[in-house]
């Protein structure tokens, strides 16, 4: 089983939660080598983009929701860190965009909210291991793919 992997180039790529917290989670085994490999050619490409809820989401989960949580210091380091990528901050209008999505794609508010932060950010790859690698959805500013680094 190989996985997928980043494109070097400068296209934009937007990382979910899910695999911002495996880059952090020591207990995740391969997850983590792949996740950390991962963030770490986003880093070095300064072509990864984040949103406001994955720091959120991020925070929650590596500090509670975990085996081995990190403490608060540390996250709030990581977030320090990860702020320097491009960062969607919605406000009320993207909420309402995102439940268009919602309702357009039939998935969870939060997964549209994600897709909806990437478009806006125009990032044409989205890392996820909750949707469904390969699956495409189109907006009025663009189209963003969903690609899983774990299949």
């Amino acid at each position: 089983m190989s996985a997928e992997t980043p494109h070097s180039g400068l296209e934009r790529q937007f990382l979910d939660t899910n695999i911002l917290v495996y880059a952090y989670d020591l207990s995740a085994g391969i997850r983590h080598d792949r996740a950390r490999a991962l963030l770490k050619e986003l880093w070095t490409h300064r072509n990864g983009c984040l949103s406001v809820q994955v720091l959120q989401e991020f925070h929650v989960t590596i500090t509670h929701k975990v085996p081995y949580p990190i403490s608060s210091q540390e996250s709030s380091q990581v977030i320090r860190d990860l702020s320097t990528w491009r960062l969607h901050a919605p406000d009320a209008e993207d909420v309402l965009a995102a439940i268009e999505l919602q309702e357009r794609f039939q998935t969870s508010f939060w997964d549209a909210m994600i897709i909806y932060s990437a478009t806006q950010l125009d990032c044409p790859i989205v890392w996820s291991e909750d949707l469904q690698s390969g699956q495409r959805f189109t907006s009025r500013r663009g189209a963003t793919q969903i690609r899983n680094p774990f299949v």
